[in-house]
């Protein structure tokens, strides 16, 4: 017996359109249910297949027989008398079923993408172990490890997060967000500077504190634009409305430079610093300031230094000039002004700006080389020049002259 329902196929065209799935789709997962449903049935075959024409929903149920390899030998129809009844009961659950399938695997496919991704979401609920957003068509969640701490957030507030992670569940996508990323900075700057999302400037390097402080390095790849000034905005406006948006926490802007000794001069801002060395080796980096620069360069609890070294990628040991001068055993002498220099060899020497010897990294930590020592003036060490000589012979000739006309 086949069953033809017009008005079966007409909702689940309607219920198609309405819910974006195929009616190929909806089809296909009945004919399965179907199948397991016959199954039930007592006297039904161990094999079978049902099929729904599209055209005028008729519905039959094909028993089958296999042989060893699975290739279907005989086939024949078995569509129970009542399975009319079966079908409509069936058809209700399957229908339901998979609509709430296909719109989980609908916004997961939405989010799966987005990773890296700033969502606005309203606060819905708030624990001590996470908080959940309400992004519209899903929930995301915001544990604590991802929240800044000390941050409340109120019911109903609305809040931009960072996807970190979209995860695919039984119960649709999970979709995992944060407040501490340092992502969520960049992803801020290029909603409120159109120069970075249009890729005229860019976020070279980024450091964060969250609800402390950040340090973001930027980029222009057009001389004319200045990449500071972009993010800065007229009057602060630009990063003014980043900072509201994470609560008061502290951005500066620096320029990036390809450079490390720039970069590291430029990263430990507003500190100003008088000199880098670098230890490639060790990927250290000496940094000596003046004495009443050293506190600021440092920061608050070593917080400036730690972001610059984050930001910069180098081990950065911050040194006043006293400081220097102690380590080296140089303290109270003074010493012609001059600068580190690269010799020959790699090594770094001091150059006096006025001239002179060149000074070792050893020497200078011993206080000078030895021949800056005061040393006994021997017959070896004094080269007589040819005037020398001739001064000589004159005085030693006056001498005589005048003994003689004493005697």
């Amino acid at each position: 017996m086949s069953t033809t329902n017009f008005e079966f196929l007409d909702a689940l065209g309607q219920i198609a359109i309405d819910k974006g799935i195929s009616v190929d789709t909806l089809l296909d997962a009945l004919a399965n249910a179907l199948v397991a449903a016959y199954k039930r049935l007592p006297d039904s075959a161990e094999e079978a297949v049902v099929t729904i024409d599209p055209d005028n929903g008729e519905i039959r149920v094909y028993g089958q027989e296999l042989n060893a390899e699975g290739e279907v030998v005989r086939e024949w129809d078995d569509t129970p008398d009542d399975f009319g009844r079966i079908a409509a009961q069936t058809a209700k659950q399957v229908i339901m079923q998979r609509i709430r399938e296909v719109e989980r695997d609908m916004k997961y496919d939405e989010y799966a993408g987005r990773e890296g991704d700033i969502v606005t979401g309203i606060v819905q609920q708030t624990d001590n172990r996470y908080t959940l957003l309400d992004l519209g068509k899903v929930e995301a969640l915001l544990p604590q490890a991802e929240q800044v701490p000390y941050e409340r957030y109120e019911h109903g507030a609305r809040l931009k997060a960072y996807i970190v992670e979209v995860r695919k569940t039984a119960k649709g996508p999970q979709i995992v967000v944060s407040r501490t990323h340092p992502g969520l900075v960049k992803r801020l700057f290029e909603l409120e500077v159109p120069e970075i999302s249009s890729g005229v400037v860019e976020i070279r390097a980024a450091a964060r504190e969250p609800g402390h402080r950040t340090k973001i390095a930027v980029w222009s790849n057009d001389a004319h634009i200045d990449p500071v000034g972009s993010c800065v905005g007229a009057r602060g406006s630009r990063v003014r409305m980043v900072t509201n948006e994470l609560r008061g926490e502290r951005i500066d802007v620096i320029p990036y430079s390809d450079d490390p000794v720039e970069l590291i001069q430029n990263a430990l801002a507003p500190a100003r610093v008088r000199e880098v060395l670098l230890d490639e080796t060790s990927g250290t980096a000496t940094v000596i300031v003046n004495d009443y620069q050293l506190s600021l360069a440092i920061g608050k609890e070593g917080q400036n230094a730690r972001l610059a070294a984050r930001l910069t990628g180098w081990r950065i040991d911050i040194k006043s000039e006293s400081q220097l001068e102690e380590e080296s055993g140089m303290e109270g002498q003074e010493w012609a002004e001059g600068e580190w220099i690269t010799d020959e060899t790699g090594a770094q020497v001091w150059k006096p700006a006025e001239g002179g010897d060149e000074l070792s990294a050893q020497q200078w930590a011993e206080g000078g080389s030895e021949s800056d020592e005061a040393a006994p003036i021997t017959d070896d060490a004094v080269t007589e020049t040819p005037e020398a000589e001739v001064a000589t012979d004159t005085a030693v000739n006056g001498a005589d002259d005048d003994d003689g006309e004493n005697a």
